[in-house]
């Protein structure tokens, strides 16, 4: 299960280790995308809004997650790479140990909070109920969501990115079929949405358990290697801290952009969340990316091959800025079509198509920001990560958003370039923190 990525082909050790990442970035979105549509059949409106406004604070508490956890990722990465059985063993036993604390913490805040939360999400009173119930829900199955996405990190800190995939193929099968139960059989409307969601992770949950005790595939992990050690602990933090709070940066800066879209109406507040949805699928290469440029180059770095580490993030620029441009072309001429498979309203069709056709030229720029801030946190420097997209939110996202909601009321397009226009600014914020560690190297001999 364990793979040295330190050796062989660079290109084609990334395409390898990529694609099983992309595949189970690609069915976890289909848990949204399931929600939405079979909601849309039954409830087209309020229950779409209600999902939409529900699962994008679900999203944002996820990515914050995997962000966090994207520390034991690189130090996991940086043991293999150096062939340090110990360290390895160490950081998984402490990964779990400081993960179960933190899903039991964030358990009880959110279901305190769930009231508020959907008050400061400017929730049109057509979808109160439906919200609130939504997330009830989804926050009593935060300690599966939590454990779920360590159980992800720690492979792909040890180079396996196939044990994740199948076990969100499990879980989205089973989101499906408990979608159309709980939604079409049972009536139970957003409620059931987040059902289905919350048992679905679960089952993958306890059946990656059991695949884990009966192949053996964490050998050498014991007791003691659980017990809370406080280096690890605080490098395990020191680069997840600040990915997971630029992660909840840019989340909050889409509920922000969300927020401004539900004070527009009801159309306006679907219409953003289906193409945010769309977004995501778009955004699966990227994403897939950073998290392979960053288990990647931690091994390379590791094994101190940093021309390799640097060589991976290059070609993961081309192939996400490749792919971003085949998608901003395609939907120029798709997205009233794409809109138009979760909801028949025509005014909904309408929005989402000017919304999708000017958002959607950010897949070029943010697949490359995405990518150095996977080779950012692999050099243990998340905090540039956290930087630019900082930058990129306060200076141009949320600003242009909300002006160009308020200047423009009959049209969602301008709203749009919000998005593109804050990852440019992110990439030529990443381009300058590049050069400068690359001097840092030369002039130093370390990071």
């Amino acid at each position: 299960m364990e793979k040295n990525l330190a050796r062989g082909s660079v290109f084609k050790n990334l395409i390898l280790f990529s694609l099983p990442f992309l595949l189970s970035y690609l069915l976890q979105t289909l848990y949204g995308l399931a929600d939405l549509f079979i909601i849309g059949q039954f409830d087209p409106t309020a229950g779409t809004s209600a999902v939409s406004i529900g699962s994008q604070v679900m999203h944002m508490l996820t990515v914050m997650i995997v962000g966090l956890a994207m520390g034991s990722t690189v130090l996991i990465g940086k043991a293999v790479g150096s062939e340090d059985a110990e360290l390895k063993n160490i950081s998984i036993g402490n990964t779990v140990t400081l993960f179960l604390i933190i899903s039991a913490v964030l358990t009880v805040i959110l279901l305190v909070c769930t009231a508020p939360i959907v008050s400061v999400m400017s929730t049109p009173a057509e979808a109160v109920s439906g919200t609130r119930d939504y997330l009830k829900i989804c926050f009593a199955g935060i300690p599966f969501i939590v454990m779920y996405n360590i159980i992800c990190s720690i492979f792909r800190g040890m180079g396996d990115s196939k044990s994740p995939m199948y076990i969100v193929t499990v879980a989205c099968f089973c989101n499906i079929v408990l979608d159309l139960l709980f939604i079409g059989l049972c009536h139970m409307g957003p409620a059931g949405a987040a059902l289905g969601t919350t048992t679905s992770q679960a089952i993958s949950v306890i059946i990656a358990f059991f695949a884990i005790r009966s192949k053996q595939m964490l050998s050498g992990l014991e007791k003691r290697h659980f017990k809370p050690d406080s280096k690890i602990i605080k490098n395990i933090l020191s680069v997840g801290i600040p990915v997971s709070a630029q992660d909840g940066f840019i989340q909050i800066s889409f509920i922000v952009i969300t927020v401004f879209a539900n004070q527009r109406g009801l159309a306006d507040s679907a219409a953003v969340g289906i193409v945010e949805k769309l977004i995501g699928i778009l955004f699966l290469i990227p994403s897939t990316l950073l998290a392979s440029v960053s288990a990647i180059c931690a091994q390379n770095i590791g094994a101190g091959k940093e021309d390799r580490a640097k060589s991976t993030m290059w070609y993961a620029i081309l192939v996400a800025a490749g792919c971003g441009l085949v998608f901003a072309v395609v939907f120029q001429f798709a997205a009233a079509g794409a809109v138009g498979l979760f909801s028949s309203d025509p005014e909904v069709i309408r929005l989402g198509d000017q919304y999708m056709r000017s958002y959607v030229w950010d897949c070029i720029l943010a697949g490359m920001h995405f990518v150095f801030s996977g080779y950012f946190c692999a050099c243990a420097k998340s905090g540039l990560s956290f930087m630019h997209n900082v930058i990129s939110i306060v200076c141009a996202r949320i600003p242009i958003a909300y002006y160009t909601s308020v200047h423009f009321p009959d049209t969602l397009y301008p709203m749009g370039w919000a998005a593109p226009i804050g990852s440019l600014l992110s990439v030529i914020v990443c381009l300058i923190a590049y050069a400068y560690l690359n001097r840092r190297i030369l002039k130093t001999g370390q990071l």
